[in-house]
């Protein structure tokens, strides 16, 4: 897949790239990397781990509805550089909710803050949607513990009423009181896992048909097993509507990424039907980070465009390693930004 590097408009600034030629081939035929239960700082989480050397490791965080099995690709091809641990949130994928059945990004955030401090050592921390805020908190309130950070299509705010930003629209009646209410979490039961796997792909991926047929599989097998957690589905329903009232409260997470202090990469797919790419060069900025845009690219840019994706992150690693790394500080104030225009891009 052909890619280009764009950073913000206002900044001279270039992402570094790593050599094709010092990634492994990915297979595409891995499988999710294996999983268990690390309890530390008091958290306890599920976690899928990658092999790879000793030195500084990686820690991934998925994205709403999500799980560690989005990082598959992506930490095969950096585990020649770091090992890697992709995390389950609480109440996702197979991690069970925390004591406070706190399902906030703020509590998601404050269950991976006392993860990474009880393991004792800074992280490469790379975050998608959802987990893109929740890393970007953890990296503003505890800078120590991060050597750099990857924000992949974060979830910052965007108040556009669009219904086609969901997997399916009954998905909005489904939260309303009543009558109508029951009749759309009724027809939603009924949708077939495949389905539902098959509805996330064209809603997240900008082309749909590179989603490979393994991978479809995988999805559906993992809507069927979080059917029958009792707590999944209040997981996803309480953690979307704090996101959402925390998009409406203001310029809070504005304001959490002009903390960021650390080297920070944003990538983005300009088809991100989700949060509008038009961000992109605002989280950067706010963030003091450098921006790459992947064209024909959707929200999963670290799922549909891998390659890529590891190419940018490798070549952040190698700069901050050598000391090439030139952070941009905040070349706009966060906060002296129009948001995205309501309705349809």
């Amino acid at each position: 897949m052909s890619f280009a590097v764009r950073p913000p408009a206002t900044s001279p600034a270039e992402v570094p790239l790593a050599d094709p030629a010092s990634l492994p081939v990915r297979d595409e035929r891995w499988a999710p990397w294996p999983g268990r239960e690390i309890t530390a700082g008091g958290v306890t989480l599920h976690v899928r781990e990658t092999p790879g050397p000793d030195g500084t490791p990686a820690v991934y965080v998925h994205g709403l509805s999500g799980s560690g099995t989005n990082w598959t690709d992506l930490a095969g091809l950096l585990g020649t550089r770091a090992a890697g641990t992709a995390v389950d949130l609480p109440g996702f994928g197979l991690t069970r909710p925390t004591p406070t059945t706190d399902f906030s990004p703020s509590g998601h955030a404050d269950a991976l803050l006392c993860f990474l401090a009880g393991r004792g050592r800074p992280v490469h921390l790379l975050g998608n949607s959802l987990g893109g805020t929740v890393a970007m908190t953890v990296a503003a309130r505890r800078p120590e513990l991060v050597r750099t950070l990857t924000l992949v299509s974060p979830a910052m705010p965007d108040r556009r009423p669009d219904p086609r930003r969901m997997s399916d629209p009954r998905m909005a009646l489904a939260m309303l009181p009543g009558r109508v209410g029951r009749r759309a979490r009724a027809e939603l039961a009924a949708v077939s896992y495949r389905q539902r796997a098959e509805n996330v792909v064209r809603l997240c991926f900008g082309d749909p048909g590179l989603a490979p047929e393994h991978r479809l599989a995988e999805a559906a097998a993992e809507f069927e097993m979080r059917a029958h957690q009792p707590w999944a589905g209040e997981a996803v329903e309480r953690t979307s509507k704090a996101m959402l009232a925390g998009w409406l409260r203001g310029a809070s997470l504005w304001t959490v990424a002009a903390r960021v202090r650390v080297p920070t990469l944003v990538v983005w797919g300009d088809r991100d039907r989700l949060v509008n790419p038009r961000l992109g060069a605002r989280t950067a900025a706010a963030v003091g980070g450098k921006l790459l845009v992947l064209p024909g690219v959707g929200h999963v840019a670290q799922i549909e465009a891998p390659d890529a994706v590891a190419r940018a992150v490798a070549g952040m690693w190698d700069s901050v390693a050598e000391g090439r790394w030139v952070s941009e500080g905040s070349w706009v104030a966060a906060g002296t930004w129009e948001d995205p225009a309501p309705g349809p891009r």
